[in-house]
């Protein structure tokens, strides 16, 4: 699946969306790549999610892991095609934990997964759940890149689509500065 095919379904799907947009990053965009759109359609979460573990199908894995909510359907997707376990990390009290039985032993290698990586802030702090329980991290990988192919995970990254969006801080944010008013269309609170 190339590059283009993926931002055809994205396309397709009214995922690419241009307005004035909150990121969970906390930063502010002008356009915003709507996952869960494309994902709702299970042939086309399949294939994407097919394509991303194809890049991590000669390591050994015990699970792949993902931050609650927008990397759960990925994560399931990939375990899927990898024959692993999925499970999700999701917040308590601002941070992201295990819950609802999860666990990692030690030694475990879990590929992290997301479906849209802007900063790599999320990816991070799943990464740092997998370590905390003693497992090991073997890679990360989304769907989307939107930084460029600036984040550096520091494990083997992929992505099926990299793009360059511009993003600013709140304060620096020329729609701001227009009178615009961002919307939050992302998970976190």
């Amino acid at each position: 699946m190339t590059q283009d095919e993926v931002l055809q379904l994205f396309e397709a799907d009214s995922a690419l969306l241009n307005g004035h947009f909150l990121l969970t990053s906390g930063l502010h965009s002008p356009q915003y790549l709507q996952c869960a759109l494309v994902l709702q359609y299970p042939r086309h979460a399949s294939a994407l999610c097919d394509e991303l573990a194809s890049h991590f199908n000669r390591e050994r894995l015990d699970l792949v892991i993902a931050p609650a909510i927008g990397g759960i359907i990925v994560a399931q997707e990939a375990a899927r095609s990898l024959g692993v376990r999925a499970i999700f990390a999701e917040r308590e009290n601002g941070a992201l934990k295990l819950r609802r039985g999860f666990r990692i032993g030690p030694g475990e290698r879990a590929l992290v997964v997301e479906d849209v990586v802007t900063t790599g802030g999320s990816t991070r702090e799943t990464m740092d759940v997998v370590r905390q329980h003693g497992g090991i991290v073997v890679g990360a990988g989304s769907i989307i890149d939107r930084s460029g192919g600036k984040v550096d995970l520091g494990v083997t990254q992929a992505a099926l689509a990299t793009l360059t969006i511009q993003t600013y801080t709140p304060e620096e944010c020329p729609l701001c500065k227009s009178g615009s008013t961002p919307v939050k269309p992302g998970s976190r609170s």
